[in-house]
């Protein structure tokens, strides 16, 4: 499958600059999700990929092909948009065939194509059928075939699941992520759920205000994020935020809170040595706490706010220098939790993030 590259690229419109010199490198096979807040560019740098937008400045290749001003139908891409744009009058079979007409491919090629996408999206019985007889989830995979029946190396998906309701967006996310495995196509998705980017794609571009956050695996960008933005914009409940100056001495480093509170921060893996009265913003992830006295990097000893219960799951809010502390906790324990008691809480060594204060960096 061909790379794709995004060099030095920038878009306006007029006084505008959507996308200011961004830089980017998609491998061969790599399942690469644009993720980002509304407005932050990801659905332009789609579209500028397939020639729907003109390039302002820069240049955007796929493999060893300089396609900036290339027609959108002779680079190589297939797109499955935001709305299913199934064509009401034609049947499903007519829908996959339609993006082939003009291909000029053997009646008994094109076919052959059709009857290997319905079999590997399951909607062989729905051939017959019309868009308007069919579910939500069976019209996107139909949008889905369309795009494999023409059998190239890119595919891009523009927000293709925000249409459907929360079971089917689950289903859907496993059927593409599996169609990814078997067929190893380069895929540029673009949705602002980080759910879906964290659970299918193998890199994360994470944007905001046209320039890349962080780029890199699902693991990385949730374990270390590079800067506050991406901190703040990757996880449920998010990450706790607190302001922290840092003490060191004494073979020691601590992040001491406002409270007073002590954190022990001599494992962290400072990307510069650390220097005592620095202020910086210590990130704590809701799960990284547990409840009760123990080992750990800080205790707090703090009044519960109250607690949530979804099932499974739970998160206890408690008050830690009247903010909101979030954390993920086990539903037996949040059963436990009443508002306006207090609660020791711990948090797990080298388990925190630091940034500086002024940079919002990470340290």
């Amino acid at each position: 499958m061909p790379r794709v590259s995004f060099e030095h690229i920038t878009k306006t419109y007029g006084q505008v600059q959507v996308l200011d010199d961004l830089n980017l490198a998609i491998d061969d096979g790599d399942f690469l999700v644009l993720l980002g807040p509304s407005g932050c560019g990801k659905t332009t740098l789609l579209n500028l990929l397939a020639g729907l937008l003109d390039v302002t400045d820069g240049r955007i290749m796929i493999g060893d092909r300089d396609v900036t001003d290339v027609d959108p139908k002779d680079r190589g891409l297939a797109m499955v948009f935001q709305s299913y744009a199934l064509y009401p009058t034609k049947t499903v079979h007519g829908n996959l065939k339609f993006g082939l007409a003009a291909s000029k491919l053997p009646r008994e090629e094109i076919e052959k194509r059709i009857a290997w996408a319905a079999k590997l999206l399951q909607i062989e019985p729905l051939l017959n059928r019309k868009p308007a007889n069919l579910s939500g989830g069976q019209r996107q995979r139909v949008a889905i075939g369309r795009a494999l029946v023409k059998n190239v190396g890119v595919f891009l998906f523009d927000e293709p699941l925000s249409n459907l309701d929360a079971k089917l967006r689950t289903e859907m996310r496993l059927e593409i992520k599996k169609l990814h495995d078997t067929l190893k196509h380069t895929i540029v998705y673009v949705t602002h759920d980080q759910i879906e980017a964290m659970t299918m794609a193998t890199k994360i571009a994470v944007m905001n205000g046209g320039v890349i956050q962080q780029f890199g695996t699902p693991d990385d960008i949730y374990e270390r994020p590079a800067n506050l933005f991406v901190a703040s914009f990757i996880g449920s409940p998010g990450m706790n935020l607190r302001p922290a100056k840092l003490a060191v001495g004494g073979g020691k480093v601590e992040a001491v809170f406002p409270s007073g509170v002590r954190f022990d921060v001599s494992d962290y893996n400072f990307v510069a040595p650390p220097k005592d009265g620095e202020d910086v913003i210590a990130g704590l992830r809701p799960e990284h706490f547990l409840v009760g006295a123990g080992d750990g990097a800080a205790t707090f000893d703090i009044p519960v706010q109250y607690a949530e219960r979804t099932g499974p799951d739970a998160s206890a809010y408690f008050n830690f220098e009247n903010e909101l502390l979030a954390l993920r906790v086990d539903p037996d324990i949040a059963a436990r939790l009443k508002p306006g008691e207090h609660a020791t809480v711990r948090y797990l060594r080298g388990k925190a993030n630091l940034f500086d204060a002024r940079s919002g960096q990470r340290m």
